[in-house]
């Protein structure tokens, strides 16, 4: 819950430093432009609220680790959703709007989580989850979601680092294996996630994890 809080404040953080001219430039997501990576972490931090007041019955079906489905292929930015979002993040208009949208439904979903009770069971996507491991799942959500923000930006404050520890945890989790241990952090994520190609070298080192990548979180 602690991790969650921390990984998300940074992120608003980090958008409320953009300047207006950042909104413009492109992201980590392909695609999408930094003002449309914001518009989503609108909508995302809508999701939280949502999931958080709806509570299920039954066993959980899902944890942190299994919240994620694993798509076949890379996103091309060309999926009805993905081109929603761009439009709705020009409907915004002024970066401004989006920043004061973001800070205000954000912190709204911070305070919900704060307050959420780790053991109880909620409903979302069909799926059951404890509170504690859908927000838990969102630590890696933040968390690369964050470096797409930055991944343009000379100088923005990357995600904590205990973040992206657990991140790259849960990313070996989710592939079975661990990354090697010359691999940083940001680099397990980036590369793991298909954020960007590995180098010969780290391919080598990869070795039969390599044929597991990228794992396209959905």
């Amino acid at each position: 819950m602690d991790l969650f809080s921390r990984s998300w404040t940074a992120l608003r953080e980090a958008v409320a430093e953009l300047s207006d001219e950042d909104f413009a430039r492109p992201s980590g997501c392909t695609g999408w432009l930094v003002r449309d990576l914001v518009c989503h972490l609108v909508i995302d931090a809508q999701d939280v609220l949502i999931t958080l007041v709806t509570p299920a019955e039954g066993e959980p079906t899902r944890d942190a680790v299994t919240y994620w489905d694993i798509a076949e292929t890379l996103p091309t930015g060309d999926d009805p959703l993905d081109a929603l979002t761009v439009r709705l993040a020009a409907a915004y208009g002024e970066p401004w709007l989006l920043k004061f949208h973001l800070d205000d439904v954000g912190s709204a979903a911070g305070r919900a989580a704060e307050l959420a009770d780790p053991g109880l069971r909620v409903g979302t996507r069909d799926q059951v989850l404890t509170t504690g491991d859908y927000l838990s799942a969102y630590v890696l959500e933040w968390t690369l979601h964050h470096l797409d923000l930055v991944a343009h930006l000379q100088d923005a404050a990357e995600p904590p680092v205990e973040g992206l520890a657990r991140s790259r945890e849960m990313l070996e989790q989710i592939a079975g294996s661990a990354f090697p241990a010359s691999f940083s952090d940001k680099d397990a994520l980036l590369v793991g996630t298909g954020r960007r190609a590995p180098t010969d070298a780290e391919n080598t080192e990869l070795g039969e994890l390599a044929a597991k990548l990228p794992l396209v979180l959905g």
